[in-house]
């Protein structure tokens, strides 16, 4: 009766000069080549953007652990899992108390009576259909928190992904968390120059100034209370995917 966290949020972090993949598959073709004898004014129109010469920087990002490690996610995600706790303790002491009736109505063998035997197990189906309600309910639950609690912090995280692409000349950024499921961009491979997770998550913790929280706190993909399907929070505004 246990949630765990799913590590393959839906988030498409493709930036190119700070837009996202909607502005790339919209963009119109580029103009035909001005004549030779054409000056760099006619070539180029006052107020028209000048395309980048060479070739396009790209760099890869864990979106979703780069969310997760921040010390704001810690903190939340501490806060979160401390806040549930007394609910898995209410649904391990249910559990707990359904395997006890059921062992001993099991040891009693043809001790008990017929009608005895069918009252005992008329009470376990209903204990067990209760902890199933209470499960279901504490797992959503922690799930609508979890997801408001990703998506206040996915927000400012992808607001300095771009700020860090743009400073450091990326034209585009791939998202390596987003799985083919989500029919999002999938990277097989890339070089570790290349990642800039870890180079994300200091600048966004030097941003906020929340210092780390202590090590004891839970990890980001710590259970939630009541059942096994993962969770899936809700991607931040702002982001595209095809």
């Amino acid at each position: 009766m246990k949630r765990v966290l799913s590590r393959s949020f839906p988030i498409a972090c493709l930036v190119v000069s700070g837009l996202g993949l909607s502005a790339i598959a919209q963009a119109p073709a580029p103009a035909p080549a001005a004549p030779a004898t054409a000056t760099a004014t006619d070539a180029a129109p006052a107020g028209t953007a000048t395309a980048p010469t060479g070739a396009t920087r790209v760099a890869v990002i864990n979106f979703q652990a780069a969310v997760f490690q921040t010390n704001e996610g810690k903190r939340n995600i501490g806060e979160l899992q401390k806040k549930f706790d007394p609910k898995r303790a209410q649904l391990k002491a249910q559990s707990d108390e359904i395997d006890t009736l059921k062992k001993q109505l099991q040891a009693s063998g043809d001790k008990l009576s017929d009608a005895e035997r069918q009252n005992r197990t008329r009470s376990i189906d209903e204990k067990e259909k209760a902890l199933q309600r209470d499960g279901e309910d504490a797992s959503n639950d922690y799930e609508q928190e979890m997801q408001q609690a990703y998506q206040q912090v996915a927000e400012k995280v992808f607001a300095v992904v771009t700020s860090y692409a743009s400073q450091n000349g990326f034209g585009v950024v791939l998202d390596q968390s987003a799985g083919s499921q989500q029919q999002l961009p999938t990277v097989l491979w890339a070089n570790p120059g290349t990642d800039i997770t870890k180079a994300v998550i200091d600048a966004y913790n030097v941003k906020s100034g929340i210092p780390a929280p202590p090590t004891e706190a839970p990890a980001p993909h710590a259970v939630a209370p009541g059942s096994h399907t993962p969770a899936t929070p809700a991607r931040p505004s702002g982001t595209t995917s095809h």
